[in-house]
């Protein structure tokens, strides 16, 4: 049973309440909608489903430029401590902002059950990135970033075109997602990347990665180097072949559905039979 908690947060919940529940994460200038045929496969599932706007994004995008990113950490901080007393496993998976946000959360409470990382960004080095972003943090570390917006633009992170040109459609008509990356707030992201970055180790979770060889927002450098440096015991690779930055609405969108269900799964699997010794 669907619940619309606005006009684009949703709560996606069961009549018999699960055991189990999953939080997302949307992307950098995204919305929940981005993440809601995900979810609705998620939920088919057995999952409780929860994903909220973050801050300065969907019917606050006016104010992304005077956000910080501690404000997307307190965020998600206060929804988990909302939600995860609910369910005995309790998952945690975003696309872009929303994988670091989902890594970020693994690295602050221990009692995440896992984590499914989609297109991580902790590095802005995909092959759409103009030539010139050498010069970005000049205008990052003064007032510039202020005044600048970084245009959102073809392929819009997907390799699908038909899928592109629904999405291209949808940016125009309506506040599904901003049609620019204000400066401002990929210098918030940076910063948070960074502070994720440094505190690596901290993430000991089972973790599941996916990330597409062809990214143009982040090359796959972001996932290897989270994959190569966690302290997590469990933890899987996988790469695409077919898709860009937006692995949820791409070529390999089913394939990236049935894997995060496959490994949340798995994870659940190992629990009971730790148990059970």
């Amino acid at each position: 049973m669907g619940k619309e908690t606005n006009n684009i947060d949703f709560e996606l919940k069961h009549e018999n309440k699960p055991s189990k529940a999953i939080m997302l994460f949307h992307g950098l200038t995204g919305s929940p909608f981005e993440m809601k045929k995900y979810a609705v496969h998620l939920h088919k599932c057995g999952y409780d489903v929860f994903c909220y706007s973050l801050p300065g994004h969907g019917s606050r995008a006016h104010e992304i430029e005077d956000i910080l990113y501690t404000d997307w950490t307190n965020m998600a901080q206060e929804k988990y401590n909302k939600l995860r007393p609910n369910y005995k496993e309790f998952y945690v998976s975003g696309l872009c902002l929303g994988a670091v946000l989902s890594i970020y959360l693994a690295q602050q409470n221990k009692d995440v059950t896992a984590v499914v990382a989609l297109s991580t960004t902790l590095f802005l080095d995909g092959w759409t990135i103009p030539w010139y972003n050498f010069l970005m943090p000049l205008g990052l570390n003064t007032i510039m970033r202020y005044f600048y917006t970084f245009p959102e633009r073809e392929p819009y992170g997907i390799k699908n075109e038909s899928t592109r040109r629904k999405i291209a459609l949808l940016m125009s008509k309506t506040t599904v997602a901003m049609d620019h990356y204000p400066l401002s707030c990929i210098y918030e992201l940076l910063k948070f990347s960074k502070s994720v970055r440094k505190d690596i180790k901290l993430l000991d979770c089972p973790l599941l990665l996916i990330h597409s060889k062809d990214d143009d927002l982040t090359s796959t450098k972001s996932a290897k180097f989270v994959y190569n440096n966690c302290a997590c015991n469990i933890k899987e690779y996988i790469e695409l072949t077919d898709s860009y930055h937006m692995v949820l609405y791409d070529n390999e969108r089913k394939f990236v559905f049935e894997k995060a269900v496959e490994f949340m799964a798995k994870i659940s699997n190992i629990r009971e039979e730790a148990a059970c010794i």
